[in-house]
C-alpha cells in the first residue's frame, strides 16, 4: 500500500503537463506588448512555487553525494586505524609538503628553486624554531669591518643600560633618567645611473649628507628627594636596567630603588610599579614573543611576572649571592648569574626545576691556541699569548642565551665561557678575552705612604661587562673598557668561540700561515691610544636584525659610561652616553678575499 511518506522522492515531484504550458504561453500573448510587459502576480507566485519544487528535486539528488562522503571519510578512519606510527608521519608529512607547495607556488617562484631553496629551508627553520636549536650563521653574510659607527647622548650621567625595539631605543642613566629615541634607517646606497645628464646650471651648495644621529622624543626624569613617598610614581635612585618588549607595547626599569616600573612605550607613563625585591633591581629579560618579564635583583631572587594583566606571577630561589643578570629566549625558562657565587643557572619554569652550572676555574685546558706554535713571540714585541697567566674566576658578571640549551657567561677574569645544559662545566673558554690593564704602581698597589718601589704590580684582565647575541645565530658580541666591541662566532657544532674581528676594524691577517694574531694578551693603555672605537667602559650592547632575517645587516647599539654600571670604583677617560654600530651585509659583488679581509679567517664549515 503506497502513501505519501512510502513513496520516493522522484514519484512526489510533480510533473507540469503540455497543456498547460501551451495555455499560459497564450495567456501571456495577449496579456501583454511582447518582452517588455511586466509579469502579473499570479505568474510570480507560480514560477516561486515551480522554483521551489524543482529545487526540492536538486536537494533529493544531492542525499546519494553527501553519503559517498560519508563512506569516503569511513574508509579514511579505518585505514588510519591500521596504519602504524610511522606510516602515519609519513602521510602527515607528504601533506605538508603539499601544503608547503602551494604556498610558495602562489609567490610565483620556479618549482625547481621551490623544492631545493623554499621547501628546505623552510624544513630546516621550523624543526630548529620548534627544538630551540642554533639553526643559523649570519657571521660569514656580515662585514664587521665595513660598520659605521654614531654617537648620541644626553646631558646625562653614565649610561647604564640600553634596548632596542625597532625604530625606538631607550636609554637608562645613573641620574635617574629614561629616554625613548627614535632610530633612522640606514643610508641606502646610491643606485647607478645609466646615462650621463646634462646640467645646465651647478648647484650651489652640495647636499647636506644623511643624518644619522637618531631623535630624542620623550625624556623622564625622577627625584631623588622622593625616597620615602610611596606614592611617587618614577625612580628615586639611579636605574640600573631596562628592557622593552618585543611588540613596542611595555618598557621595563629596574633600579637602585628596589622598584621594578612597567612604562607605556608609546608616551612613557608609568603603568604600574613593583615593589616586590627587597634590593637593587640588576637585570630585566622579556621572553621573546610574549609579555612575560624575568627580573633579578641583588636579593638573591629572580621574579617573574605577566604585564598583560600587570601582575606578579612567582618568586625563583637558589642563587647564594647576588644575582647580576638574566637572560631568556622562547620558551619558558632563563638563565642568570649569581656574581660571587660563581654559578650559572638554568631555571625550567614550568617543571619547577634549576640546572646548576659551576664556575671558577682558570680553563687552562681549554685554553685556544692563539699564536702559532712555531714563534716565539709575537710581531709587537711581547711574550707570546700561550704563556699568559691564568687568572681565577672569581664572579660571574653577565650571560646571553644563544638558543634554549646554549649559553655564554662573561666574567671577572675576562673569560667568555660556552655552556651546554647537558654538561656542568663549560665546553669551552676563552680566557683574557679583552686584554689586560697595565699594572698598577706602587702607590696605587699599596696602602703604605713609603711604598717598595721594587714590589712590581701585575697586569689586570678586564671584566667582561656586556654580552649580546642575535636568538638562535651564531653570533656574539662582548664588551669591556679596552675601546672595541668585539665580535665571536660560535663553531664546530657549538663546541668552540672563535674571533671574528673588532666592531669597525678587522683582525691583523698573516698572509703566510693563514691565521690571524691575537693581541688581547698584550697590556695596553686604552687611555693613551687614539685607535679605538669606543672610549669608556660599555655597560651593556643590544642588537637587531635589519630587514627579513637580516639581509639589510645588522644594527648595533652601546652604552657608554665613564664609570661601570655598578659602582665608581674605577673611572676611565670616555663619554657618557650611546654608539650605533650600523653593520652592511657582504655585497655579492665583492670579491672573497676582500670579504675574508674585513671578517677575518672564517672556516668553510661552521657547524663542525
Amino acid at each position: 500500500m503506497s502513501s505519501f511518506f512510502t513513496t520516493s522522492a522522484s514519484q512526489k515531484k510533480r510533473k507540469r503537463d503540455d497543456t498547460a504550458t501551451s495555455s499560459f504561453a497564450k495567456k501571456s500573448k495577449f496579456s501583454g506588448t511582447g518582452a517588455n510587459a511586466k509579469p502579473s502576480k499570479s505568474t510570480a507566485v507560480k514560477a516561486a512555487r515551480d522554483e521551489s519544487i524543482s529545487g526540492s528535486g536538486s536537494e533529493d539528488d544531492g542525499a546519494p553525494q553527501k553519503a559517498s562522503e560519508e563512506e569516503e571519510a569511513l574508509s579514511s578512519e579505518s585505514e588510519s586505524e591500521d596504519e602504524t606510527g610511522a606510516q602515519r608521519r609519513l602521510r602527515l608529512a607528504e601533506r605538508y609538503l603539499e601544503n608547503i607547495k602551494g604556498e610558495v607556488e602562489t609567490v610565483g617562484f620556479d618549482a625547481e628553486d621551490v623544492d631545493r631553496d623554499l621547501i628546505a629551508e623552510r624544513l630546516k627553520e621550523d624543526a630548529a624554531a620548534t627544538k630551540g636549536r642554533l639553526y643559523r650563521h649570519i657571521t660569514s653574510t656580515l662585514d664587521f669591518s665595513a660598520a659605521f659607527k654614531t654617537s648620541f647622548r644626553a646631558d646625562a650621567q653614565t649610561t647604564t643600560s640600553i634596548a632596542i625595539c625597532p625604530p625606538y631605543v631607550y636609554t637608562v642613566s645613573k641620574d635617574i633618567i629614561l629616554i625613548k629615541w627614535e632610530l633612522l634607517s640606514p643610508p641606502q646606497p646610491p643606485a647607478p645611473s645609466k646615462g650621463k645628464k646634462k646640467i645646465k646650471h651647478a648647484p650651489k651648495k652640495p647636499p647636506p649628507p644623511p643624518r644619522r644621529r637618531p631623535t630624542k622624543l620623550i625624556y623622564t626624569r625622577g627625584n631623588c628627594h622622593e625616597a620615602r613617598n610611596t606614592k611617587y610614581q618614577h625612580h628615586t635612585a639611579p636605574i640600573l636596567t631596562v628592557a622593552a618588549s618585543s611588540d613596542g607595547k611595555f618598557v621595563a626599569t629596574g633600579g637602585a630603588d628596589k622598584r621594578l616600573i612597567i612604562w607605556s612605550a608609546a608616551d612613557l607613563k608609568p603603568l604600574r610599579i613593583f615593589t616586590q625585591h627587597r634590593d637593587a633591581v640588576t637585570g630585566l629579560a622579556f621572553r621573546k614573543g610574549t609579555n612575560q618579564l624575568y627580573s633579578c635583583s641583588k636579593d638573591r631572587t629572580i621574579k617573574t611576572w605577566s604585564l598583560d594583566e600587570l601582575g606578579y606571577m612567582e618568586t625563583l630561589f637558589g642563587h647564594q649571592d647576588e644575582v647580576v643578570d638574566v637572560a631568556a629566549l622562547s620558551l619558558e625558562r632563563c638563565v642568570s648569574v649569581g656574581a660571587r657565587d660563581r654559578t650559572a643557572r638554568l631555571w625550567k619554569v614550568v617543571e619547577e626545576s634549576q640546572l646548576v652550572f659551576r664556575g671558577g676555574g682558570t680553563s687552562e685546558k681549554r685554553r685556544p691556541a692563539l699564536q702559532h706554535p712555531s714563534s716565539s713571540t709575537t710581531t709587537n714585541g711581547n711574550h707570546p699569548a700561550n704563556s699568559t697567566k691564568s687568572y681565577t674566576e672569581g664572579s660571574i658578571d653577565r650571560v646571553v642565551m644563544l638558543d634554549e640549551e646554549t649559553f655564554i657567561t662573561g666574567s671577572d677574569n675576562g673569560g667568555l665561557s660556552l655552556w651546554s645544559m647537558h654538561k656542568k662545566k663549560p665546553v669551552f673558554t676563552i680566557p683574557v678575552a679583552h686584554g689586560l690593564d697595565p699594572p698598577l704602581t706602587p702607590e696605587e698597589a699599596s696602602a703604605e705612604a713609603l711604598p717598595d718601589p721594587k714590589v712590581p704590580g701585575e697586569p689586570q684582565p678586564r671584566w667582561i661587562t656586556a654580552l649580546a647575541a642575535v636568538p638562535y645565530a651564531d653570533l656574539v658580541l662582548s664588551g669591556s673598557w679596552d675601546g672595541w666591541v668585539r665580535v665571536w662566532r660560535v663553531a664546530d657544532g657549538k663546541r668552540r668561540i672563535e674571533e671574528i674581528g673588532l666592531l669597525g676594524k678587522g683582525l691583523a691577517l698573516d698572509q703566510a700561515d693563514g691565521c690571524f694574531e691575537r693581541r688581547e694578551s698584550s697590556v695596553t693603555q686604552v687611555e693613551d691610544s687614539e685607535d679605538v672605537a669606543v672610549r669608556g667602559v660599555i655597560n651593556d650592547i643590544d642588537v637587531v636584525e635589519r630587514g627579513d632575517r637580516g639581509r639589510d645587516g645588522l644594527c648595533v647599539v652601546v652604552a657608554t659610561g665613564k664609570e661601570h654600571r655598578f659602582g665608581r670604583w674605577k673611572t676611565h677617560k670616555g663619554k657618557n652616553g650611546a654608539m650605533i654600530f650600523e653593520v652592511p651585509p657582504i655585497s655579492a659583488s665583492q670579491p672573497p678575499a676582500a670579504a675574508n679581509k674585513g671578517i677575518g679567517l672564517l672556516n668553510a664549515d661552521s657547524t663542525g
